[in-house]
């Protein structure tokens, strides 16, 4: 087993995904869809390949070295089938949990069960309560009991231990504390607790998702995790890199989708062209690869934030999981338009009926860690504060961020926190790079740069404006959703700026057509209105992602060579 795994080599060890002899490739993945079963075969080869292991820190027998690095690797998986998340990475959280306050014998038992490839389940949410965590009613009583039941527990039919948060107190976010039950050691009556499926989700199908019913269960004394009272405060926190990880779900759903679409809008004849060249289809495939090239930028730059301004992560965290999920939803939306009967076909259809899977998992996707608006939620109300900060970021850290080569330091999830201290980094080092950016850029895309800096300045008068007695209701919400489009745009400002030297999108160094896509895109989105009104500025989003797919590359800033189809590979040993 090893973790030394790159997305070419896993490229190279899974096959071509559209060769429908593949056992993991599209079809397989419809196949094990349709009979509500998880793609084992698949998850076992990337287990055994040690693709779990990067997540995992090094110091925990782990071959995890930065978060961009994983994202690109769990995309190239994860465009075959996202299912591979739960089941392979799902423990994520709860290993977050452990490492932010686990003790050393805790921490190694957790290491020793996800190196072996087992699970460890996170046990958090309940049925009565979502997302609104502070009313969670499983409780451990005075006797050390454990009552109650969660729900939609990741791997919780599987897991070789859980991490569970309960009520040790009687109110607020101080009144719960986490407990790291070994299901291994033969401690645990079978009879207090009792595992069974969770209700079935529309996408991703077959996954492990499980009701945990606790009937005065004996918790020992030993399994308690960190101070009584810190654990609803330490599984939020983790959460943070829950999200990032869940954009490279979003992202390798993305990639397939529109490949798929791209491929047969070129080979599809519409009269005497091709449909990929009629203006109607050429307008919704810019937009889509448009919303592409804005999610993998934003979460490019996240991926890699996080390593240097992990403080920032309660509201750079969740505001790129929204930007990503819900890009990827506009990408599908675009791309069942040009695929119009086509997008509802099962048989007869572009992959026959990966499309469809394609939608339903999204869907999943998208609300697994968080609801929309929960997630705009978590950070809404900081950002008054820190719209409002004077403070202004290092030049060197947003280089460090944004230029794709340059190493970054460690990550440390200790640094991570409940509130963002200081400042946006992205939007804040907006104004120290926006007149040079602006002078280095054509009419067209500086004059879209110009707008994102007049809308960033806009932003503190709708905070102000938020807070007064006599707001409109959701005034926080809808500034949290456009603060969301504006940070990733200003993100993508500045990954052009730091690597302007360097070839990305497959284009020549400095080029700019990618960039003014994505500006188009996310300032549209900001606005409330429909990015297809800036059609000229997106199509050359088209001309770009149309390259790469060209190339087998996939849709990422860096590309990354993708499997050879079976012919490629015949003529390669001919």
């Amino acid at each position: 087993m090893s973790g030394d795994l790159t997305p070419e080599t896993l490229e190279e060890l899974l096959g071509d995904p559209a060769d429908p002899a593949n056992p993991f490739g599209y079809a397989a993945a419809v196949a094990h869809d349709e009979a509500n079963a998880s793609p084992e075969r698949l998850c076992d080869v990337l287990r055994d390949n040690g693709f779990h292991l990067n997540y995992l820190p090094e110091q925990w027998g782990g071959a995890f070295r930065s978060f961009d690095r994983s994202l690109t690797l769990v995309r190239a998986a994860a465009r075959r089938d996202v299912r591979i998340m739960p089941g392979t990475m799902f423990s994520i959280i709860a290993a977050t949990c452990l490492q932010l306050h686990g003790t050393t014998e805790q921490q190694e038992r957790v290491a020793r069960i996800l190196r072996e490839g087992g699970a460890v389940a996170f046990a958090l949410t309940e049925a009565e309560h979502g997302s609104d965590l502070i009313a969670g009613q499983v409780r451990l009583d005075a006797n050390g009991l454990l009552h109650g039941e969660k729900w939609l527990v990741g791997n919780g039919l599987r897991a070789q231990a859980v991490y569970v948060v309960a009520r040790t107190g009687p109110r607020g976010p101080g009144a719960f504390t986490s407990f790291l039950l070994d299901l291994t050691d033969g401690s645990l009556d079978d009879d207090d607790l009792i595992r069974l499926p969770a209700p079935l989700i529309t996408g991703m199908r077959g996954i492990d998702l499980a009701t945990l019913r606790f009937d005065a269960l004996p918790v020992p004394w030993d399994a308690q995790v960190g101070k009584e009272g810190e654990g609803l405060e330490v599984a939020i926190r983790a959460q943070q890199a829950v999200r990032l990880m869940s954009m490279a779900g979003s992202l390798g759903i993305a990639d397939t989708a529109l490949r798929l679409t791209l491929g047969f809008a070129a080979e599809h004849r519409f009269g005497r062209t091709t449909l990929s060249a009629t203006p109607y289809a050429a307008r919704e495939l810019a937009a889509a690869s448009a919303a592409l090239l804005a999610a993998d930028a934003v979460a490019l730059c996240a991926a890699r934030g996080v390593h240097v301004v992990p403080e920032a992560f309660s509201v750079w965290g969740p505001a790129a999981k929204h930007l990503v999920a819900e890009a990827a939803e506009d990408l599908l939306r675009h791309c069942g338009t040009v695929l119009a009967t086509r997008s509802v076909l099962r048989e007869r259809a572009p992959g026959d009926g990966v499309f469809q899977k394609l939608q339903r998992d999204s869907a999943v996707v998208r609300v697994i860690d968080a609801s929309p608006y929960a997630n705009l939620r978590s950070y809404c109300g900081q950002l008054p504060t820190l719209l409002a900060t004077t403070e202004t970021p290092t030049p060197e850290s947003l280089l460090r961020i944004c230029t794709l080569d340059a190493e970054l330091p460690p990550y440390e999830p200790a640094r991570l926190d409940l509130i963002a201290r200081g400042v946006d980094p992205v939007l804040g080092g907006l104004p120290t790079v926006a007149a040079s950016v602006r002078a280095a850029l054509d009419d067209d895309t500086s004059e879209l740069v110009a707008r994102l800096a007049e809308a960033v300045t806009g932003l503190l008068p709708l905070a102000e404006a938020a807070r007064r007695p006599g707001a409109q209701p959701n005034a926080l919400a809808d500034l949290a959703e456009r603060y969301a489009w504006l940070h990733g745009a200003a993100a993508c400002v500045h990954l052009w700026w730091a690597n302007r030297d360097r070839r990305l999108y497959g284009g020549e160094p400095g080029a700019t057509g990618w960039l003014r896509a994505a500006l188009a895109y996310l300032l549209a989105r900001a606005e409330g209105t429909d990015p297809r009104r800036y059609g000229p500025h997106l199509l050359p989003a088209l001309d770009v992602l149309a390259a790469l797919r060209e190339r087998d590359t996939l849709f990422t800033a860096t590309p990354v060579r993708l499997a050879a189809t079976p012919q490629e590979a015949a003529d390669a040993h001919a």
